[in-house]
């Protein structure tokens, strides 16, 4: 059996926790210190089977708590030589993670992490580098692509074959387009190094779903473009379309911004 338990999803703060009964890693440490272990100790997650944290870039919302949490409980953090590179140059995180704590991974080579054998894969994001991570333990195959700029072949390749996700589904584009963000932010947000729209997200699920696919959930919504009903409604309302039915075919859950959601159970 998995635990899966996000902790935060979104420009606040992200760092999801995935557990069997003996290991954990935590995906992301951008929530604060006090925040993390607040909540690690409410929801009952154990810090002491943290084998290891994986990054996915270095924007300050996935890695603001990294370096404390890393030297604190003599944690590795594993990341590309360029995320760790720019989480060294990212003054919004105070606390580096130390020399003896840090793993550099190469994108498409596996790796272990206590019981979890794990692959990095590129994915399009204005960062030093952004990647997705596929988690492999017994049959399960659980894969994270938060921040994604665009649908890519390995966007679909690791959809096709995962069975439990989390995926972004950041904005809707009619609120974006007619948002008061500035002109500027809003190109940033759809050229494709950004994030992922609702339709985008449904689009995707459509072209690459399977019966092995048991769980999605949609992750690092906009609070401003955004909404956790209507994220879910696009994507369920979509998905029935093309004969695919959420909560029949597949179960379907939004991770909320700023607090905790789950465990879970799989």
């Amino acid at each position: 059996m998995l635990t899966f338990f996000s902790l935060g999803s979104g420009s606040c703060g992200n760092c999801y926790y995935i557990a069997t009964e003996n290991d954990a890693i935590v995906i992301d440490c951008g929530v604060g210190i006090r925040r993390f272990k607040k909540n690690m100790l409410e929801y009952g997650m154990k810090i002491s089977k943290v084998r290891g944290i994986l990054i996915t870039h270095d924007h300050a919302d996935h890695i603001k708590a990294a370096g404390k949490i890393s030297n604190e409980y003599a944690i590795p953090v594993y990341a590309t030589k360029l995320v760790h590179e720019g989480m060294d140059k990212n003054y919004q995180a105070s606390v580096k993670v130390s020399e003896d704590n840090r793993r550099i991974i190469e994108t498409n080579e596996m790796f272990e992490v206590g019981e979890f054998k794990i692959t990095a894969f590129s994915l399009p994001h204005d960062a030093s580098e952004n990647v997705g991570y596929c988690i492999e333990i017994e049959d399960y195959r659980f894969v994270i692509m938060t921040d994604v700029g665009d649908i890519t072949e390995y966007v679909n390749e690791y959809i096709s074959k995962c069975t439990h996700l989390i995926i972004e589904a950041n904005y809707d584009s009619e609120m974006l387009k007619h948002g008061r963000y500035p002109a500027i932010l809003k190109d940033r947000i759809t050229s494709g190094h950004g994030h992922l729209s609702n339709d985008k997200t449904a689009n995707a699920l459509i072209n690459n779903f399977h019966e092995g696919l048991k769980n999605v959930w949609l992750c690092h919504l906009s609070e401003e473009n955004n909404h956790p009903e209507l994220a879910r409604k696009t994507i369920e309302t979509t998905m029935r379309n093309y004969g695919i039915i959420a909560g029949v075919d597949f179960t379907l859950d939004v991770l909320r911004r700023k607090i905790p959601t789950g465990p879970y159970s799989i």
